[in-house]
């Protein structure tokens, strides 16, 4: 959105401190699966003459958190949200070479995440009611959904 809009100068704030560090080339990213979204990162980034990258805590995150749920919806139609199962896929414009982004422009790249996700149990319990059957479990669950 602030590409379209036309932001010159950007401030990045993130709970992540190794994807901020990352992004910055601070530190290296050593899981092959995250290679594409540094990528992709990176190169949205140079469209900017200025960009501050900040860390935060995770419990001073809630304006970050609100901002980035609203930006995934505005990116996906109601038609693509359903299709997604976000806990299960992860959906990241593919990065291309740039002689041929003109032919291969708007790719979406879909990546099975292969570990169970941590919070499906939590989405499960959010948008369907299931909990899981163990009573310890059930009770972390609804904790952490508040």
């Amino acid at each position: 959105m602030a590409i379209e809009i036309g932001i010159s100068h950007l401030e990045v704030f993130g709970d992540s401190k190794l994807i901020i560090n990352q992004t910055l080339e601070q530190y290296d990213v050593k899981k092959e699966n995250l290679v594409p979204y540094c990528k992709y990162a990176k190169k949205l980034l140079a469209n900017f003459e200025e960009i501050t990258l900040e860390h935060i805590l995770r419990k001073e995150n809630r304006q970050a958190d609100a901002l980035a749920n609203l930006a995934t919806t505005l990116a996906l139609s109601q038609e693509e949200t359903a299709k997604v199962a976000v806990s299960q896929r992860w959906v990241v414009p593919s990065v291309i070479e740039e002689e041929k982004e003109e032919k291969q422009a708007n790719i979406i790249s879909v990546c099975l995440v292969e570990n169970e996700d941590w919070r499906q149990t939590i989405i499960e319990y959010l948008q369907h009611g299931r909990l899981p059957d163990d009573v310890r479990h059930k009770t972390e669950v609804r904790r952490r959904a508040a």
